[in-house]
Formats: structure tokens, sequence, C-alpha cells
């Protein structure tokens, strides 16, 4: 594209035609949708990988560069991990449910591995782990698989599921605050998109 009245060439701008800002979260039937397309054609990994997405709030770095000694240190998968974020350098303290359990015995149970593998090694680049954009790109193909738009999701639709439904039952914003690894509460209430209207519902449901 030529500007006449600058003699500039101008670059397209990158984000056009394309949705910016905070990438929506899964919903509970998104959720259930996603695991039994990804149980039925046997995506072992890929299911492991969603579902302590879901469970550990995690950004993509730091999910994608976990080795199995952080998760199981001992040989069995703890309920509980805390481990140090890229980004803040501060820890981030997740639980791992049973259901969740289950995919990463059954992940970790098709390698040959010792405790400081990484938990999702590449399978192009000898050594080294998932990247984050194939991360991106298999949360692509997860969200097409139940027929949403993967340009309305990313990989911070994983990290703010969970949150978001907990905010949404009980309004604890302290909470989820702690789960996020956010250092101040203003953070949280941006990330989650906490508006005045949710304000003033949670309001109106206090009786004093």
């Amino acid at each position: 594209m030529f500007d006449a009245s600058f003699g500039e060439i101008l670059k397209p701008v990158w984000n056009k035609g394309r949705q910016v800002g905070p990438k929506r979260a899964l919903k509970p039937k998104h959720i259930w949708g996603i695991r039994t397309r990804l149980q039925s054609e046997n995506r072992t990994r890929d299911l492991a990988l969603f579902d302590l997405a879901i469970d550990s709030k995690l950004r993509g770095c730091d999910l994608v560069g976990l080795r199995i000694s952080e998760i199981a240190p001992t040989g069995e998968i703890e309920p509980r991990v805390s481990v140090i974020q890229q980004k803040t350098g501060r820890p981030a303290q997740f639980e791992i449910t049973e259901n969740t359990r289950q995919s990463l015995r059954r992940w970790l149970g098709m390698r040959q591995r010792v405790p400081s593998d990484w938990l999702w090694p590449s399978r192009t680049y000898q050594g080294a782990h998932l990247s984050t954009r194939q991360y991106a790109r298999l949360v692509d193909e997860w969200v097409s698989l139940i027929g949403l738009d993967p340009v309305a999701y990313g990989t911070h639709s994983l990290r703010r599921t969970k949150v978001s439904i907990l905010y949404k039952k009980t309004g604890n914003l302290r909470a989820c605050q702690l789960l996020l690894g956010h250092r101040k509460l203003e953070s949280t209430v941006r990330y989650l998109g906490v508006e005045i209207d949710d304000a003033l519902a949670l309001s109106e449901a206090t009786e004093i």
C-alpha cells in the first residue's frame, strides 16, 4: 500500500481481520466436548495436555516447559504442584485433579522416560520441549473439534477457564488472583473482564 501524501509504503496492519483483546474462556460443556473428542480419537498426549492446561492455569510458556520431576518427583503424580513462572519469577501453585492425574498416567505410561525429561517433548527437535507455537496450534485444533471459532479462543482461554468458572460461582477475586499468580488484584480484574454489572450483581445478592 502506497501513501501518496507521505511518499511511503505502508505495511498492512498486523491485526487486520483478527480478534484482539482477551480470548474467551471455555464453558463446562466445551471442556466436556473436547475431552470426549480427544478420548474417542485416542489422542493420549493431547488429552493429558488439555486436562493439565485447565487445572494448572499456567501460561503456555510455563505449561510446555514442565518437567516430569515437577509433577511426579517420587514417581507418582502429586495432587498439588508449585512451579516458578517464567514471566514473573514468582511461584505458582495449582491442583491436579484425579481426572487429570489419570490422563497424565496414561501419557507417561506410553513413554520411556527419566524424571528430568520434559513432560511434553518436541516431536521435531530432539532434546527440546513442545513449543508455545505448536501448543497454540493444538488449542486451535481442539476448539475446532467441537465447532468453536479458533479466532475467538487461544492458549489464554485455557488459562482463564477454571478461574472464570470459580469467579462466576463465588465472586472471590482474591482466590482468582492467587490461582493466576498475579501481583495485583487489578490485573486479575482486567484479565477476567470483570465489569460493573458483575460487581452490582454480587452486591445485590448480598443481604445485610
